[in-house]
């Protein structure tokens, strides 16, 4: 709860501090000064709800759980404040708008990860949804940006009403919106519970781009300035699927009703590791593979949904924070380049070392290469599965295609090093190497050492 009102309070204060302070360098201050009061007052509730989770107004329920997810997503964004604030200036004059709209991103992400309302939920993902088409257009004078912008709202819109459609059937079948009173374990399902379960799976897989729901990322991501991407495929990505994992594992866990919507969620999920691997593979623009990407990651973040158990609480926090950092940190590099084809990053390791070096593990990361974080999020989520049961057969697709991204992300990597090339690339602050050598360092520690994070469930 002090998250959301930290984070909606700041939001309002930075469009007030936007309209009445002029350097944008000082609202990028007052930003990160915001953000790390959201932070410290969302731990501050740890001590409490260690004693145990509670409800506030019957729709807002605080656990362990949700605060830890909380700090991540903060966390998340200060290193993206730290990394790519200063980009904010060159998308357009409204900086201070800008950040207030991840602000208000960021008050839908806390609400995502404590509803315990169909109605806070339906409320969670539109917060969450509607700056991001503000700031998938804010470049106004680009085509591409606008385009994206109206793709995105139509596609949205759409999946809206397909999960209001979902919440109305539930509400129907259940007689309340109280998501741990629902009691569709029943056998036999009722019809309309489960009409209700698939429409709700089928809206949310479009919040977290999983196929076929997901033919609007590349060209929204690509389309959209760069600096918004990074935000948009990190922490709203796992906004997304934190309310996909609460909502199916309080609401829809146990009795005959699981197995019906775990069948449906395996075959989505095992689309979207292969069509988003493969579609990865044939790409030209970083940019545009790292889209690919998202998608393909989406796939593993699917199994912490599928799997209900303790792994799988663990693994959604670990996988939001290793690929929120690491995601982020490759955007960080790609926007200092002129170039985001594969060819702009040739001979980039003699002019710019760190940079590739971070980029470097960065990739490793997103990959599942040991000592990076990205190892042990793909092992708690396919422990997850594997630990469930009867998901065998894709815990092996999700392997053969974590092998395939190895391709796609080590070309980066090979141009960096191995071709020859005189890329051009902005000039790097020391503000901005001191941010990158501590993602890293945050990639490496939690790669080494996941206990620090997921100990505190």
């Amino acid at each position: 709860m002090n998250a959301l009102i930290s984070t909606a309070l700041s939001g309002v204060v930075l469009m007030f501090v936007g309209l009445f302070v002029r350097n944008k360098q000082h609202i990028k201050f007052f930003a990160i000064a915001a953000i790390i009061i959201s932070f410290i007052a969302n731990l501050a509730l740890y001590p409490t709800v260690l004693l145990g989770s509670y409800i506030q107004f019957g729709m807002i329920e605080v656990s362990k759980f949700s605060v830890l997810f909380n700090a991540v997503a903060l966390g998340a964004t200060l290193i993206y404040f730290l990394l790519s604030g200063k980009e904010f200036e060159k998308v357009g004059e409204h900086v201070g708008d800008y950040f207030a709209l991840i602000f208000f991103i960021l008050a839908g992400i806390t609400l995502a990860s404590s509803f315990s309302n169909l109605l806070m939920l339906f409320l969670a993902i539109e917060i969450m949804s509607i700056p991001q088409y503000v700031l998938a257009g804010a470049d106004r004078k680009s085509l591409k940006s606008n385009e994206a912008s109206l793709k995105y709202f139509l596609m949205g819109a759409f999946s809206t009403g397909i999960l209001l459609m979902g919440i109305t059937l539930i509400y129907g079948a259940a007689g309340t919106f109280n998501i741990a009173e629902l009691g569709l374990g029943a056998d036999p399902v009722h019809p309309l519970a489960l009409c209700g379960i698939i429409l709700m799976a089928f809206a949310l897989a479009f919040k977290v781009s999983a196929v076929p729901f997901h033919f609007w990322t590349p060209d929204v991501y690509d389309g959209s300035p760069t600096v918004f991407t990074s935000f948009m495929a990190t922490v709203v990505k796992a906004g997304g699927f934190v309310a996909f994992l609460r909502m199916f594992h309080v609401a829809f866990a146990g009795g005959a009703v699981s197995h019906h919507w775990t069948l449906i969620l395996s075959i989505i999920t095992a689309a979207t590791l292969i069509l988003g691997n493969f579609s990865a593979v044939f790409q030209q623009s970083v940019k545009r593979m790292l889209a690919y990407s998202s998608i393909a990651q989406a796939g593993f973040m699917l199994f912490a949904v599928i799997a209900i158990n303790q792994f799988a609480a663990q693994g959604i926090i670990l996988y939001a924070a290793a690929y929120s950092l690491a995601t982020i940190g490759v955007f960080a590099v790609l926007m200092k380049l002129k170039d985001y084809t594969f060819e702009g990053f040739n001979g980039l390791a003699r002019k710019q070392p760190l940079l590739a070096l971070a980029t470097t593990i960065f990739l490793f990361s997103l990959a599942g290469i040991p000592v990076t974080a990205g190892f042990f999020a793909k092992y708690f989520v396919l422990s997850a599965a594997i630990q469930h049961g009867h998901l065998l057969w894709l815990v092996i697709v999700g392997v053969l295609c974590a092998a395939i991204s190895v391709y796609y992300y080590f070309r980066v990597i090979m141009a960096m090093y191995f071709k020859q090339g005189d890329p051009e690339v902005e000039p790097i602050s020391g503000g901005f190497r001191a941010a990158l050598v501590l993602t890293i360092v945050l990639v490496l520690v939690l790669g080494l050492f996941p206990g620090l994070l997921i100990g505190w469930l």
